[in-house]
């Protein structure tokens, strides 16, 4: 089994998705315990997952119809902040929702910021990410 940075996390550290304490903020629907109640709260369990490198979490969170059979995480891309630009609809009495973001990172080349309006739907009453625009 694969360890990701989240097995070394303590529940009191900040929440990579800056939300709160991983704890009470992302670690209940890593671990399957608690799922995200809106799109906003996916959005943010997922940049946190890709923070932490949990792929298995990011692939159980992906729409099934656009979902890829693997995913491979750059280790050397390091997520550093989350900010939430807007969202339309994905609240929890929603069946669909989008969430616009800027994620800053590094990479091997430097510094960048992923800007994207995603689109997310519930299936089987859990929210799930469907897929983006790249927006700049």
């Amino acid at each position: 089994m694969t360890r990701s940075a989240a097995d070394g996390l303590d529940a009191d550290a900040p929440c990579p998705c800056g939300a709160g304490a991983y704890g009470t903020c992302c670690a209940p629907a890593h671990a399957g315990t608690a799922p995200a109640p809106t799109a906003e709260r996916l959005m943010r369990s997922r940049f946190s997952a890709f923070a932490l490198g949990l792929a298995d979490y990011l692939l159980r969170s992906w729409h099934p119809s656009t979902r890829p059979a693997t995913l491979e995480l750059d280790a050397d891309t390091v997520w550093r902040r989350l900010q939430i630009v807007d969202t339309a609809a994905g609240a929890e009495a929603d069946a669909a929702g989008k969430v616009e973001f800027r994620a800053s990172f590094r990479g091997a080349d430097g510094a960048g910021v992923m800007h994207e309006r995603s689109r997310f739907t519930r299936v089987d009453g859990l929210w799930v990410y469907v897929d983006g625009d790249q927006l700049g």
